[in-house]
């Protein structure tokens, strides 16, 4: 054993973590209930997002991220840290002085408790409307013991002066229309019992009303546990807090154990009336909440999510390109591939669907949660074929293009051929050249034998004795048989002719789209001697169709002999 072998377990060792302790909560109710409405949103991309930015946006940057968060529907934007970034000071007074908020719009700001960053925010809002100032500081146990070196009543003292101080600002700033919140940070990480106490301290100073309801923020700064002790913890809070029916509950989730929007959705449940996050999940570490996609959750559960979302496309690459941060091709509803089935059950299954789904109905498509066309994108992005796909995904996309459904034996003959291609190519095939395929192998005009006209007329009762004439190398053969229908009268023609055993084994015609140059399609397969061989044809005449597909299987089976 080499020493790196040796030394492995001390480096990864589990048993210097400590599980999340449950909440002693007695006859929860959260498990039971289910989302109704959407929560007050408040989008914090232009602070804790641009935060976590590598290169953090100027103030240009920010005012294109403002206009597209108002044109989403956000309600409540939390606009920077003016107190601590110069960038957001110049940014919060751009928006106030150069008009930009919608009167529908309260913007926010975060500040710690702390009297020079608190005078500092109250002069960056300085003219506003309507604000929102966020306080702040930190209450867990690490942070009291190893951060600050304070006690509980330490930590209590500095949120209660840091509440007296915004009180003052904004009684002093009587113009705006003021609304306070409160954030134990590190809420998780704080003893519950402490984390109201705290909170309860700072509301005795603001003194929640009716008319002035003060938010309580709840964060999950850094996620320590599974969704369902944080749910815990919000409705023990939400028992407990004084002048509950005064008091807002918000949360902030992080993502730091990839639940944040499990954690937030459950929070609702558990009492909890406000969420903040960011569009495309971007802060520190794995990230904020993404709001996209919790949005989208409660609208496919017949939720209006009282966001502005059909249009999430082409918001979520403008903030893509704004933030620098790729949209990862699987993100939930906005991802490239995210309504994309690439596997032969998945695609024969939502053919299969789609066949049956008739606009205004219950959306039940196997294997799509929500109808991509919802959020602009198209149906013929939904199925890709590789080599790991099947017969019926080569047949939605032929119908889709051709506007005909290939007949079931024809679609594993054609896709066993895509299959071959994809293997061949190592790679995945676009619709162009399945379609090319398709028609190259079977739509092709290079038959040996072509039907000029026929004429048929009926000698007795289910008999009918007809003539086709034939065009072969530029000569002409004429054929007359008798039978139940022109096809049987043909089949039993060119057998005679040419003394082959053939017979009709499938056969299936349809007409086809009216923006088609044919009117019709025809599809046999044939056994001649023995052996199979399919035939496919368009014509303006369904019956020259279904005549000219016969003839187009003959000419594959002389072309093998």
């Amino acid at each position: 054993m080499n020493s790196t072998q040796t030394h492995c377990p001390t480096h990864f060792n589990h048993n210097k973590y400590q599980a999340a302790q449950p909440v002693a909560i007695e006859h929860r109710q959260w498990p039971n209930k289910s989302l109704t409405q959407a929560p007050i949103w408040c989008s914090v991309d232009l602070r804790d997002g641009n935060q976590a930015l590598i290169e953090p946006l100027n103030v240009a940057q920010k005012m294109v991220l403002f206009k597209q968060l108002v044109a989403v529907g956000f309600r409540e934007i939390e606009v920077g840290f003016p107190s601590a970034s110069q960038s957001d000071y110049d940014f919060v007074r751009e928006l106030i002085e150069g008009d930009h908020i919608p009167d529908t719009v309260t913007i926010a700001i975060l500040t710690p408790a702390r009297e020079a960053f608190i005078q500092r925010s109250f002069k960056a809002l300085k003219g506003a409307k309507k604000a929102l100032i966020h306080l702040y500081n930190s209450t867990s146990k690490v942070q009291r013991e190893q951060v600050f070196s304070l006690d509980k009543q330490g930590i209590i003292n500095i949120a209660v002066e840091g509440a007296k101080s915004i009180k003052q600002c904004a009684q002093q700033q009587g113009e705006t229309q003021w609304r306070f919140q409160y954030s134990p940070e590190s809420f998780t990480a704080t003893e519950l019992d402490f984390a109201l106490e705290i909170c309860n301290a700072v509301n005795a100073i603001w003194q929640p009303s009716a008319n002035n309801p003060v938010i309580v923020n709840l964060p999950s700064t850094v996620e320590r546990s599974m969704p369902n002790v944080y749910a815990d913890q919000i409705e023990w809070f939400g028992r407990h807090i004084a002048h509950r029916e005064h008091i807002i509950i918000s949360v902030h989730t992080h993502n730091d154990r990839g639940c944040a929007i499990a954690a937030a959705e459950m929070a609702l449940l558990a009492g909890a009336q406000r969420v903040e996050g960011t569009l495309l999940g971007n802060g520190e570490r794995t990230g904020n909440m993404d709001i996209i996609t919790m949005a989208m959750n409660l609208y496919s559960q017949g939720i209006d999510p009282q966001l502005t979302l059909q249009n999430i496309q082409t918001i979520a690459r403008q903030v893509s390109d704004l933030i620098q941060i790729a949209i990862h091709p699987r993100h939930p509803y906005i991802g490239d591939l995210v309504f994309t089935a690439f596997s032969g059950s998945h695609q024969d299954a939502i053919n299969k669907c789609m066949k049956n789904y008739s606009p205004g109905d219950i959306w039940e498509v196997a294997y799509l949660p929500i109808d991509p066309t919802d959020l602009g994108r198209s149906y013929e992005e939904v199925i890709r074929i590789n080599s790991q796909s099947g017969k019926g995904g080569v047949a939605y996309i032929i119908e889709q293009a051709l506007g005909t459904q290939l007949p079931r034996w024809l679609q594993i003959e054609l896709s066993k051929k895509v299959q071959a291609q994809t293997e061949r190519i190592g790679a995945e095939i676009s619709a162009q050249e399945i379609i090319s395929l398709f028609k190259d192998n079977y739509l092709h005009s290079n038959g040996l034998f072509e039907v000029t006209h026929y004429k048929a007329e009926q000698v007795k009762p289910e008999q009918d004795r007809t003539e086709f004439v034939l065009r072969h190398s530029d000569k002409s053969i004429v054929l007359q048989a008798s039978g139940v229908g022109i096809l049987d009268c043909f089949v039993s023609a060119l057998a005679d002719h040419f003394a082959l055993a053939i017979n009709i084994v499938e056969f299936n015609e349809q007409t086809l789209q009216p923006n088609s140059s044919a009117q019709a399609i025809a599809f046999v397969r044939l056994t001649i001697e023995g052996h199979d061989y399919t035939g496919v044809a368009e014509h303006k005449d369904i019956v020259m169709a279904s005549l000219s597909a016969i003839l187009q299987g003959l000419s594959e089976c002389f072309s093998k002999r």
